[in-house]
């Protein structure tokens, strides 16, 4: 099977039980209608594709990477709907339809991207089964550690930063590790860190994933 059957098969598992994942856990409020709005984007869902990658190669539980995956596209999506924002890039369009805050509003949009992020956590923080106190709070500090000051809110803050100016080949690539990549980095080191592989394992799964 080629790469892109490959991918687009797992997108398309990987979308249906994230839609049901969303309704379970979402309710009839605006602010749910938004969030579940702002996460069924039409993209190509390459991180979980990471996820289950990663995971036949660590052998862990198909619910833990489903956890895992879905976890990080709400992260993802999070930060797709604050990016589309008129403060940010100011976009009106993502992928094709209305952006979030042109479908509801701004500040709809905004809690919306708030309540993902948190979603997020909550899911990984209470669903893997096959995970211990340990090896959980090792998952959420990668994960906020990906997404924050040093991450992917690092990234954005560059590009907001370095927008209609002449700026070095080394600048764009680092705002591109932390912008995109730190999350990519994330997507294929948590099966190994689940595992509890080796040291020399994690690290290599991280810079593969980077």
């Amino acid at each position: 099977m080629n790469i892109i059957k490959l991918i687009n098969n797992n997108k398309n598992q990987f979308d249906k039980k994230f839609k049901n994942l969303l309704k379970h856990n979402l309710n009839n409020s605006i602010l749910s209608k938004a969030m579940f709005y702002g996460s069924i984007n039409g993209g190509k869902r390459i991180r979980p594709f990471l996820v289950s990658q990663a995971s036949k190669l660590t052998n862990i539980d198909k619910n833990d990477s489903f956890i895992i995956a879905a976890s990080i596209e709400l992260i993802h999506s999070y930060s797709l709907i604050h990016d589309d924002l008129p403060c940010m890039d100011d976009d009106d369009f993502r992928r094709g339809k209305l952006s979030t805050h042109k479908k509801y509003n701004e500040a709809t949009a905004i809690l919306a991207g708030d309540a993902l992020h948190d979603l997020a956590f909550t899911l990984l923080s209470g669903n893997l089964k096959s995970a211990n106190y340990k090896s959980t709070l090792v998952l959420i500090n990668e994960l906020s550690t990906s997404i924050g000051h040093e991450g992917l809110a690092l990234g954005q803050s560059f590009d907001l930063e370095f927008e209609n100016k002449k700026i070095s080949k080394s600048k764009i690539l680092d705002m591109y590790s932390k912008k995109t990549g730190k999350l990519f980095e994330f997507s294929f080191s948590a099966p190994f860190i689940l595992s509890k592989a080796k040291d020399s394992e994690i690290k290599f799964s991280k810079e593969f994933g980077l």
